[in-house]
Formats: structure tokens, sequence, C-alpha cells
């Protein structure tokens, strides 16, 4: 889609500096939908929610019910069909209004946590900051490492490191840019019982020492319950609920 004055007020609205670090979550009416050899498809309908800055909120239901497909759009990899998705001041997604994804400042963490295995764990935290000079990607790198607690594992590669301190390695280049929104979609399903217990207290400690403004997407209930500040239950691509879950 080609740039706009829209388009470009809403990229501008993002690049506020640390302020504009953690922003609050609005979407209204979110459809989307595929075009298939039977016609349209719509996957999501009706989907509306709103998120705190700060706050986690979770996706929580089984395959196919849409949750990914909702991760897509909000990271601007799937166009909206109806209705639209802010981002503090920006908007993101409309039906007149597609930020690209690389001008929305969402990062993303993936379940197979993708790390490159030639880097070691500081360059693959470092690496989406190469237009910061050197001395700041350093310092950025250092701090990141000690947030997951991880200190002094910037010289090892990732087959050197667990599956956890993957994930957490995963965990601090995806929060390394400072995205205004980050996206966890299963992060914890390749992990054992034990060690995804562990990681999903460990991880929602993290987002919060850092006041990172978080969408988790999953099945599992416990994880849910565990990690969220809101959850949202999903069927057959609606919102049935959007509630605080009950903590001890």
């Amino acid at each position: 889609m080609s740039r706009t004055p829209a388009t470009e007020a809403n990229a501008e609205a993002l690049q506020r500096g640390p302020a504009a670090a953690s922003a609050a979550l609005a979407i209204e009416d979110l459809r989307l939908a595929y075009e298939g050899p039977r016609g349209t498809h719509t996957v999501v309908d009706g989907f509306s929610l709103g998120l705190a800055a700060g706050e986690i909120g979770c996706l929580l239901g089984p395959s196919g019910c849409g949750k990914s497909t909702v991760l897509r759009a909000i990271a601007g990899f799937e166009p909206a069909r109806a209705g639209s998705i802010r981002l503090g001041d920006a908007l993101l997604s409309s039906t007149q209004v597609h930020l690209a994804p690389e001008r929305r400042r969402v990062g993303m963490m993936f379940q197979d946590y993708a790390l490159f295995p030639h880097l070691s764990a500081a360059q693959n935290v470092g690496f989406g900051l190469r237009r910061l000079p050197r001395a700041e990607q350093l310092r950025r790198v250092a701090a990141m490492l000690a947030l997951v607690g991880l200190p002094e594992a910037g010289d090892r590669h990732p087959h050197e490191l667990s599956g956890g301190q993957q994930q957490r390695i995963a965990l601090a280049r995806a929060l390394a840019p400072a995205p205004a929104l980050l996206l966890l979609d299963e992060p914890f399903s390749n992990l054992d019982g034990a060690t995804r217990e562990r990681l999903t207290a460990d991880v929602r400690k993290i987002l919060k020492a850092a006041g990172q403004t978080a969408v988790l997407v999953t099945h599992n209930e416990a994880e849910a319950h565990a990690m969220a500040d809101r959850i949202g239950v999903m069927h057959d691509g609606r919102l049935s609920r959007w509630d605080a879950p009950s903590r001890p």
C-alpha cells in the first residue's frame, strides 16, 4: 500500500521516543478473511478488545479458532476487511489504512525461537539494533541479557544453551528494539512441562520489569492464567470474553 499522509502520521506517532515504548492496544470490530476457491472465507469477525499500556493480554483457544490470525493482523501481515487496530495514538489497520509491518514497532517472539545458529547470544540479541551506534548497541545488548537473567551468556552460541536459555535469548532479542507492543505466538510449546511452568512465571516478571505491553497466544489455560493480566477466550473467530484472571 502506498504511503499517505495518514500512514505517515501513524508511523510518526510510533516514533516519539521512550514514552512510546509501551502503548495501549485497541481493536474494534475487526474482521479478517481469506479469498479461497469457494469465495471469501471469514476467519475472524466482530473482534474487539482493549489492552492498557504495560498489560499482558492473552488470546486463549484451540487450533483454528483465529487467535494466530489476529496476531498476524496486529503485526501487519493480514489486512483488515472491517474494523480497526490502534496502538497508542497510531492507527495501524483499517479499511483505508494499512501501516507496513516494519513501521509498526511491533515485535514478535515465535515458538521455535528462530535464533541464528552461527551468531552468539549477544549477536542474536543485537541483530535488530544495527542502525544504532556501536556503543549504544553494546549497552542495549548487555541490558537485555541482564534483564533475562543471562548476563554471562553473550559469547555462547544457541547450541550451547538449554531450551529455556534459548527462549530467554529470543525474548531479549524481541525486547531489544523497544517495541511498542510485543506479540508472543505459543512461545512455550516446545518446552517440557517443568521448564514451561518455570519460564512462564519468569517471562511475566521480565515483561513486567520492562513495562512491556504484550499479547500472548496459547491453547494452554494454565499458561494463560499464569502470564496474563487479561484473557480472551476465542471460539470460531469470535471473542467470547475479555476478563482479568483470578490469582491467589
